[in-house]
């Protein structure tokens, strides 16, 4: 019996590293307003980068729009919206199934946790580059600015994640509190 609770045990672990792997390294690009089956049924992890990216593109558009950035403040804009950009370095990398068929079960839990801690420090890592880059052009904006971006920091990618969505998935932007 004792056995049989190790192997569980032992299954669930890697189950849930790989589910945990498997979710990819969005870091809050991806579009949740469209839920998590979002384009054409396809779940979010599996977006097609090319996709994102355009999303991102029009976001960032969209803001800079609104915001009204200056010709004085396009070197932060610019600065701001690669720091934005996932580096490549963030894309899931899989550990071929060819190299963890050969290991141990032992063995591929601790590649597991090694790819998974890896992960967590990039993640980790391009969390601080963009906090950092969003203070600076933050800095280089006026008050009037601030506000407009303040508003649409709350009606950006994943803001409302979590809530109960209308039909087809989308529940439309947030609005802020007047």
């Amino acid at each position: 019996m004792k056995s049989s609770l190790k192997v569980s045990l032992i299954a669930s672990l890697l189950a849930a590293a790989g589910v945990a792997y498997a979710m990819g390294p969005m870091g809050g690009q991806c579009d949740m307003g469209a839920g998590m089956q979002g384009q054409g049924g396809m779940h979010h992890s599996q977006m097609d980068p090319a996709k994102m990216q355009a999303k991102m593109d029009q976001r960032h558009a969209e803001l800079k729009a609104q915001l009204k950035v200056t010709a004085a403040q396009e070197a932060a804009w610019t600065s701001y919206t690669t720091a934005m950009k996932p580096p490549p370095s963030m894309m899931a990398k899989r550990p071929d199934p060819a190299d963890m068929a050969k290991l141990s079960t032992p063995e591929r839990i601790d590649k597991m946790k090694t790819l998974r801690a890896q992960h967590m420090s990039d993640m980790t890592a391009a969390m601080d580059k963009r906090g950092e880059a969003t203070k600076v052009f933050y800095a280089a904006l006026t008050p009037e600015q601030q506000k407009v971006f303040d508003a649409s920091a709350m009606q950006g990618p994943g803001a409302g994640h979590g809530r109960h969505q209308g039909p087809g998935g989308n529940q439309g932007p947030m609005q802020p509190k007047s």
